[in-house]
């Protein structure tokens, strides 16, 4: 049974080792060509044990670390889509599982079987190609200490080999459900896509419990923000730093009493604040307005030290969900007739 997984998937197999050889020819030039940048940075600094010239780093490989982020991202949807949901889909579309089905080879042996070989496979291919992003980037990871950023997190280290193993799966369950090839591909890669964009914002936050801090809205504090307000007009700060950590959730400006702030003062201060002329910063006479109130907000963040158990609680919850989909569909494919 084995082989002749193997033999089926084989073609795909090839693909992967040919895609992922050329991936690794760039990805191990892009990170010597950054290790080169470090040392030449690192010269720089005459030994000192501070060297602030390294911040200049991680603006020069900014846009290439998102970039190769944006490229390993897809990479587990498009395994499950290509890999996971034509491996039940095709047979059951063409008819070929009754062959095997009517001899020694039990459904669920049938099953087990294919998604140990892809599975696998998926989970190899994206855990070789994470490795070698983690290790191009990681003088610019040490640097920026970004690592919490919504579109990197999921393209290091642990988190993309667990995308793969679930996005396998869940291919193989559509596919099984559905019992056409391109319709389950389609539905795989919607699905992983939402779950994508779901998992990083409404649960990675609480994975853990988040720290609380109450921050000054000060001038100055407020000029270091990257943005004043929304879309509904609320008295809100975004983009708001905390040393060290990942911030969450920030409230919205609060007064000494801890009522939020009138949005009707809140804009006045932002579309007409008074002209002071000696106000510095991106907002200016704003922040100097708004200041004068002694406001602050309540943040919530997660320090910067538990990236690792993020990482594997994020890994365990994907891993999770593949052996749910796993154990619906071995419970599926026992009930479904021939």
């Amino acid at each position: 049974m084995i082989w002749t997984t193997w033999r089926q998937f084989r073609m795909p197999a090839l693909v992967g080792v040919v895609a992922l050889t050329l991936f690794a020819v760039y990805v191990v030039h892009l990170g010597l060509d950054v290790r080169d940048a470090y040392d030449g940075y690192r010269a720089r600094c005459a030994g000192t044990p501070d060297c602030p010239g390294l911040r200049q780093l991680a603006v020069d490989y900014e846009n290439t670390s998102l970039y190769l982020a944006a490229l390993l991202g897809p990479v587990p949807g498009l395994l499950g889509m290509f890999w996971g949901a034509p491996l039940v889909a095709r047979e059951l579309e063409a008819g070929t599982q009754r062959l095997v089905w009517n001899q020694s080879v039990t459904r669920r042996r049938w099953l087990a079987v294919k998604l140990a070989v892809v599975g696998l496979a998926a989970m190899v291919v994206t855990g070789v190609a994470a490795a070698l992003v983690t290790w191009a980037m990681s003088p610019v990871d040490r640097v920026a200490d970004n690592r919490f950023s919504t579109v990197l997190f999921g393209a290091r280290n642990l988190a993309p080999v667990a995308y793969a193993a679930f996005v396998v799966v869940l291919g193989a369950l559509i596919g099984l459900l559905v019992r056409r090839t391109v319709p389950a591909m389609a539905l795989t890669a919607l699905v992983f896509v939402v779950v994508q964009f779901l998992v990083p914002n409404l649960v990675r936050p609480h994975l853990l419990p988040a720290e609380h801090v109450t921050v000054a809205m000060t001038a100055s504090a407020i000029n270091q923000a990257r943005g004043l307000g929304s879309i509904t007009g609320a008295p809100v700060v975004r983009g708001l730093a905390v040393p060290d950590a990942w911030v969450t959730d920030v409230s919205e400006l609060r007064t000494r009493t801890g009522e939020s702030l009138d949005p009707k003062v809140f804009d006045r201060c932002f579309t007409d604040p008074p002209r002071t002329g000696t106000a510095e910063g991106p907002f200016g006479d704003t922040a100097t307005c708004l200041a004068e109130r002694d406001l602050h907000v309540d943040v919530a963040y997660q320090p910067v030290g538990r990236y690792w158990a993020f990482q594997w609680l994020e890994s365990a919850l994907y891993l999770l969900l593949a052996g749910l989909l796993a154990a619906v569909a071995f419970r599926r494919i026992h009930r479904r007739p021939s």
